[in-house]
């Protein structure tokens, strides 16, 4: 199995995961508030829905991708949001975008990549965004109505990004990135260790992998997990990660979202 072919079986799974606990939801759990202000469990997954079928666009028509763009800034909730659809019709459509994405990605280079709302990336690091993209949303949803999921090592993905985009942190700050290289250990739900970073880093975080995915994702503060932070750079880093794209954001403060 290839790299691309490795994480599109990971994306489904993630798909499934959370699909799982869309089916189960009544039409008045859809319209509950979520930790996104003013987004309910509807809107999360309308916006999934949305990307997922620019992304199959992205993959294979890149003019009429580029040419998406500017009506999407021009007014996102309204485009992405599908607020239009009942749930039943948003969850088939949902369900009916991620299907093509996962068709085009048999069907297109491996070795190639992907425009997006930024700078192109291959087609692995796509599909990992589109991993993130969904667990994150998803934490969204089961936050809002009460529920869990199993986390899997799937998470390694989100890691993965996390742990590269720190530099991006600051840069989407135009702050500087501290100087000190940061180690990070993290302890994956199967009980393997994961590591990035240089072995002799004076600072570090540690912790859960699954702690790691929601405070780089901006849905938990670093306090409310057991992830332990040694040195400025580290704790700096974890107050204000942000694995994904867009306009600078902050997480919830303590307390916030536990």
């Amino acid at each position: 199995m290839t790299d691309v072919a490795a994480v599109a079986a990971d994306l489904a799974a993630e798909h499934e995961a959370l699909d799982a606990v869309l089916a189960g939801l009544t039409d008045e759990q859809w319209a509950t508030p979520t930790p996104s202000p003013g987004w309910t469990v509807a809107d999360q997954v309308g916006h999934l829905t949305y990307f997922d079928g620019a992304a199959v666009l992205a993959l294979t028509d890149e003019a009429a991708f580029a040419a998406s763009i500017g009506p999407l800034l021009e007014d996102m909730d309204g485009v992405t949001l599908h607020r239009h659809l009942a749930p039943t019709e948003l969850l088939a459509a949902w369900r009916a975008n991620r299907s093509r994405l996962l068709d085009v990605v048999r069907q297109v280079d491996p070795e190639g990549r992907a425009p997006w709302y930024g700078p192109s990336m291959s087609v692995r690091s796509f599909l990992t965004a589109r991993l993130m993209e969904t667990w994150a949303h998803g934490q969204d949803v089961v936050d809002a109505v009460g529920t869990t999921r199993e986390p899997t090592d799937r998470l390694r993905h989100i890691c993965q990004i996390g742990f590269i985009t720190r530099k991006w942190t600051y840069a989407n700050r135009r702050e500087e990135l501290p100087a000190a290289d940061v180690r990070l250990e993290l302890v994956a739900p199967s009980g393997e260790v994961w590591r990035w970073g240089p072995d002799d880093a004076a600072q570090s975080v540690r912790g859960p992998a699954l702690d790691f995915c929601l405070v780089v994702t901006q849905r938990r503060h670093v306090d409310d997990t057991a992830l332990q932070t040694h040195g400025a750079a580290a704790r700096d880093w974890m107050e204000k990660a942000q694995a994904f794209a867009g306009g600078a954001t902050d997480g919830p403060p303590p307390g916030g979202r536990s």
